[in-house]
């Protein structure tokens, strides 16, 4: 069993003092547009510095955590990974370059057959306040500025001058960085379910019902960190493959043509079909949906369906248990997608009886669910991230609007008790919105 050094835990704490660096989608998209050796060894070394310090803010928040549930054997077997990881990053061999290879990896190269200029600037997601998922909220302090200046010189997304050919060295450290990514990514599986699981082991040890305010903002923070850093490792492996690879329409795992109206008809065809699979229905419920067929944008299409499949779900389970699994015909669930200059907005109304307005706070907190037996949580059961059953953890709604919020947008929730209830799915079309990390 890997247990952390305490020379580890020295450095680790050293790392946990400086800021993460936020990136937008925009910039991982024109970053990434061809990626050579040389712009992937400088997207190397920006990530072997920037996920260090991320993984580093994880295992310190793990530690630190109120009322003794940073003691509970599934919270510090997560913190074990979390360290684990950093020190994989961290050990990892560079190579030595001459003088030559490192000035050329300085230069910038030319972006998309246009001037090298930098990147489109980042603007602030409305539904977010500042600070809200700062990993470190104590930690900002009069000499933290010079360290963020020092963050914000670590230019992830400046593509470097590609006219002649990189030494073999660089294309082997390459190689060897994505395999320690992929390593840490499979590592990290099941972090949701297994965090799940140690607060529920806190939660029968303490004799507790719901968790409170600090426990909920850690994991908020925690959640939105971990999609965070499991968007630049999914990426970063990605752009490797695609050197090899190229995929139409796809920069790493953003998709540059995002189509809406298809991602939505599938995540409509897999949410009926769990519908009908949970409650042995014939047929269930029927969604119609209202979006035009050439509706496009740039996303991350994984992003995107996992949100409107929880939300969905929701909605199919609401409609089931109000009208009686034994009825012939269900009212309709309606999706409607509507594309306004900043974003694209997806309503999805549902006839489901809705929700008193004393439970909608409720409703955003991690663990609450109006399902009688919370299932026993099994590790593997989330390998994907994305495959859930049918209800049980309530964690459906406030990690999708993590997901939402992660790149710009919102979930919002407005309902009529006795009738039904709306979700609105905000996503930012300009994609320019940085990760809410600062």
């Amino acid at each position: 069993m890997w247990k952390p050094s305490e020379r580890l835990m020295e450095t680790i704490r050293h790392y946990a003092s400086f800021p993460a660096t936020g990136v937008s989608l925009r910039q991982m998209v024109q970053f990434g547009d061809r990626p050579s050796t040389g712009t992937l060894f400088r997207a190397s070394q920006f990530l072997s510095e920037e996920l260090p310090i991320r993984l580093a803010h994880r295992v310190q928040d793990l530690g630190e955590l109120p009322d003794g549930l940073s003691d509970m054997p599934s919270i510090k077997k997560v913190q074990d990974w979390y360290a684990q990881s950093f020190e994989e990053i961290i050990t990892l061999s560079r190579p030595s370059l001459t003088q030559e290879v490192k000035s050329r990896l300085l230069r910038p190269g030319r972006m998309n057959g246009g001037g090298s200029k930098i990147l489109s600037e980042v603007t602030h997601n409305p539904s977010v306040r500042e600070g809200q998922y700062r990993s470190s909220p104590n930690s900002i302090n009069g000499n933290g500025n010079g360290k963020a200046a020092a963050a914000a010189g670590r230019r992830y997304f400046v593509p470097a001058d590609d006219h002649a050919d990189w030494p073999p060295e660089l294309n082997d450290y390459n190689q060897r960085f994505a395999k320690t990514l992929q390593q840490i990514k499979r590592r990290h599986d099941s972090v949701v379910t297994t965090v799940a699981q140690g607060i529920l082991e806190w939660k029968r040890v303490r004799q507790r019902m719901q968790i409170d305010s600090t426990i909920q903002s850690f994991l908020d923070r925690f959640y939105m960190s971990r999609i965070g850093i499991r968007m630049l490792i999914g990426q970063h492996i990605a752009l490797t493959e695609q050197t090899h690879v190229k995929h139409p329409n796809y920069v790493g795992i953003i998709c540059t043509k995002t189509n809406v109206r298809d991602i939505a008809l599938e995540a409509i065809e897999n949410a009926r079909f769990v519908c009908e699979d949970y409650y042995g229905l014939f047929e269930a419920p029927k969604v119609q949906l209202v979006c035009k067929e050439d509706l496009n944008f740039m996303y991350v299409p994984g992003h995107l369906s996992h949100m409107l499949f929880e939300t969905l779900k929701n909605s199919l389970r609401a409609v089931v248990e109000q009208h009686g699994a034994d009825r012939d015909q269900f009212p309709v669930t309606k999706v409607i997608v509507a594309e306004g200059k900043e974003d694209i907005t997806i309503k999805v109304s549902d006839e489901g009886g809705g929700i008193p307005r004393s439970a909608i706070p409720l409703v955003w907190t991690y663990m609450y669910t109006t399902v009688e037996q919370t299932p026993n949580l099994d590790p593997d059961f989330d390998k994907s991230d994305f495959k859930a059953p049918m209800a049980g953890f309530g964690y459906g709604l406030p990690i999708s609007r993590l997901y939402a919020r992660y790149f710009g947008g919102d979930l919002k929730l407005i309902s009529m008790e006795g009738y039904g209830t709306d979700v609105y799915l905000h996503l930012n079309r300009l994609s320019s919105s940085s990760e809410p990390l600062q």
